[in-house]
């Protein structure tokens, strides 16, 4: 079939070298972040003579008193609040897609692949801890550059997102390169073998996922919830009000629910996607010639967005000037395309040099003969698929446009009707992600089979540091603001803190984008390796085994997200009654005479998060050993598709209605335009009206539309791993009957 550009040797050198380069360069970042100083010394700023990125402008005019050392200090000190199977034989057996070749024995693969599961949970856990560590260390810093103008409060910001985005990247993928290469000591020649261990690594991730997610969602909406009900409905007190008991908890539950649960979230699509087209790519020409590179093709594809994402980052701190509040937005949406521009290039040059021309591709029991350029436009399809629901997820969810200001406009008549308009608005979204989705979906497979579609995930993940660099910029500029109002900041500095959150949202809503399409690739991809690794045939609806699976497995999101969102409303009763409480027994709390106690209310969001996971997360990880033991893989592959084909929906819509109803909220504050005006101002009907929305929308947007990405890929991964189990002895009910 030929042979790749790109040596062996080259490839072993390539992806480490990447993954080094994308470490080193979020560790520069860092240093940068940390040159502004939080302490109460003289010249804390970072002293700069230029002009660049808000020096100078008269749009943005250096705050009086920029070294007014209460403020700094006051700064630091909230600071310091917020970071408070199958029968296991010992003996070689023969290969499952090669009965001529032996293979290494099943415990063998087992405790392999319980060590990748571990790889993966501690990588998925050390990705969260260092994105909180960043956007705690970040927080007050872009609210004291923020004194010296947007731009430079942009850049702060930005580059603490780029910190966790690029450390994610490339501890994910230089984890799983050393795993591989530790593991062929072991295994040699049995790729297939090999890769089906690797797979572990995916369910470590997306395990430590589900959690971060849930728990982080009920975490942060428990208070935000109860801080906006008693705060803003109540007492009519602005958002992130010192007096408030829950700011303190809200601010913390940002970093916890957007930063960690985000991270976790995106790393375990990109180790699921990884490791499903490897272990496809495992039996097919690749697996069988043994060809590193070919097969390596997936890590070099990661490797090289880390290089087009670190190029891409210096459009938005070195090359251009943010002088404008008018121009954050652009300068955001401007990562994307550029990033997708330039991977498009860098995927071309991956695909020319790393593969044969021609390969055969494994294709549910036959080899499929795949040309190299058919490749490359899976992962392209793939890649731009991502930016189109980026883009979509923007028009829906951004207060620019007329969707949103819409539902801003329903607000005239009360509540009920911005229900009634965000949830339309919701349901309206899904069709063009969903129609970029299948194009994505049929193109792929048309050309590649199941490997095509899990290169076109990582196409659309190819680009996950800048993703992930424009999403936590969001919950960094967030508290950035919340921190100016508890300092006790000017009006000014407000305006500018706010103007960079307004466009952190819509980054958020776009993030959460991405994470739900690329969950849906992914869990095709896994799905596809499942269906393979179980022997099956053909999946056939009608049936009665397959359509109960499918019914069943469309039941699940819902049955999920009603767990998820009863627990934040659970959650947030009781940090209601706590923040009630501390305003009616707390003398001149409501005067700002005395401090509020917030450790209290961290520990009731603390609390609710570890409790009110757990029955979320157990019907996700037992529902697939439930069904493959009882019922069997069939049954198992209808409710893989069920809960693919449902949670997709029900997610893309909850994220974009509550996505909507928070920006319509803030369209209102900010009267921006002359029809926002006539809203306005905060304290008016109409903009009570809209709070209610933003509350409905909070455990939406940000707890159950988020977690459904982990519920369709943890289960695919989870019925992977244990394939092979299922298909030998599961289905115990129907053998009974």
């Amino acid at each position: 079939m030929g042979s790749a550009l790109l040596p062996d040797l080259g490839t072993e050198i390539v992806i480490p070298v990447c993954a080094v380069v994308g470490i080193v360069f979020s560790l520069f970042q860092w240093y940068i972040v940390s040159r502004v100083k939080v302490s109460s010394e003289r010249g804390a700023t970072s002293p700069s003579n230029n002009n660049k990125n808000g020096y100078g402008d008269y749009l943005i005019e250096e705050e009086e008193g920029i070294n007014d050392q209460n403020v700094v200090a006051k700064c630091a000190d909230i600071q310091n609040a917020i970071s408070e199977v199958e029968g296991f034989s010992t003996k070689n057996q023969p290969c499952t897609y090669n009965k001529e070749k032996m293979c290494k024995p099943a415990l063998a693969t087992a405790i392999f692949s319980t060590v990748s599961f571990l790889l993966g949970a501690i990588t998925s856990v050390i990705s969260g801890f260092l994105g909180m560590k960043i956007a705690t260390y970040a927080n007050a810093r872009t609210t004291l550059e923020a004194r010296k103008g947007v731009g430079k409060a942009f850049i702060v910001a930005f580059r603490s997102g780029a910190v966790m985005g690029f450390l994610l990247a490339a501890n994910g993928l230089l984890v799983l390169y050393i795993a591989i290469n530790l593991f062929k000591l072991y295994y040699g020649d049995d790729w297939e073998g090999l890769f089906e261990a690797i797979t572990g690594y995916g369910l470590g991730g997306s395990s430590m996922a589900l959690f971060g997610r849930v728990g982080g969602g009920i975490y942060t909406k428990a208070a935000d919830v109860g801080a906006d009900l008693v705060g803003k409905v109540e007492r009519n007190i602005p958002e992130d009000d010192p007096r408030n008991p829950a700011v303190i908890a809200d601010n913390v539950g940002d970093n916890v629910g957007d930063i960690a649960g985000m991270g976790s979230d995106l790393f375990g699509s990109y180790a699921e996607s990884s490791c499903a087209a490897l272990v496809v790519a495992s039996i097919s020409s690749f697996g069988i010639e043994h060809d590193f590179t070919s097969m390596c093709y997936p890590l070099l594809i990661s490797s090289m967005g880390i290089l087009v994402c670190l190029i891409t980052t210096l459009f938005a701190t070195d090359f251009f000037e943010i002088k404008a509040v008018k121009e954050i937005e652009p300068a955001l949406k401007n990562q994307l395309i550029i990033s997708t521009a330039l991977m498009t290039i860098g995927i071309a040059i991956v695909t020319w040099t790393c593969l044969p021309s021609s390969f055969t591709i494994f294709n549910f029991g036959a080899q499929k003969v795949v040309k190299n350029w058919e490749l490359f436009l899976c992962v392209a399809v793939g890649l731009w698929a991502g930016l189109i629901i980026g883009f979509v997820t923007e028009y829906y969810t951004s207060n620019a446009y007329s969707p949103v200001q819409d539902v801003a406009d329903s607000c005239r008549t009360g509540a009920a009707t911005n229900v009634i308009f965000g949830l339309a608005l919701g349901y309206k979204s899904v069709i063009i992600p969903i129609f970029a989705i299948a194009i994505a979906i049929f193109v792929s497979f048309s050309f590649a089979a199941m490997y095509g579609i899990a290169v076109a995930a990582l196409g659309m993940l190819s680009t996950i540091a800048t993703g992930l660099a424009i999403d936590a910029y969001g919950p960094i500029s967030d508290n950035a603001g919340g921190i100016a109002e508890m300092a006790g900041m000017s009006h000014r500095i407000r305006e500018r803190t706010d103007a960079l959150d307004a466009a952190g949202n819509t980054t958020a809503a776009i993030g959460k984008g991405f994470a739900i399409g690329s969950a849906a690739l992914v869990s095709l991809a896994l799905f596809g390796a499942f269906v393979s690794r179980a022997a099956i045939s053909t999946v056939d609806v009608l049936t009665p085994r397959v359509f109960i699976g499918l019914i069943v497995g469309a039941m699940l999101p819902y049955w999920f997200s009603a767990m998820t969102m009863k627990s934040v409303g659970s959650a947030a009763l009781k940090m209601v009654e706590e923040v009630r409480r501390q305003f009616n027994t707390i003398p001149g709390l409501m005067e700002g005479h005395a401090k509020p106690d917030y450790a209290t209310c961290v520990k009731i969001s603390t609390d609710a998060s570890i409790k009110e996971m757990i029955p979320p997360g157990a019907l996700v990880m037992l529902t697939p050993l439930i069904v493959g033991i009882f019922f069997g893989v069939e049954t198992l592959s209808g409710v893989l598709a069920g809960a693919l084909v449902s949670g997709v929906q029900i997610a893309i819509s909850a994220s974009n209605t509550g996505g909507a109803w928070d920006n319509a909220k803030k369209y209102i504050e900010a009267g921006a335009s002359e029809h926002a005006r006539t809203l306005g101002p905060k304290g008016s009907e109409p903009h009570k009206a809209a709070v209610i929305g933003d509350t409905i929308g909070d455990p939406l947007k940000d707890t159950s539309g988020p977690s459904l990405n982990i519920l369709i890929k943890l289960m695919a991964v989870e019925s992977l791993v244990f394939a092979p189990f299922f298909a030998t002895h599961g289905g115990i009910l129907f053998k009974i009957f």
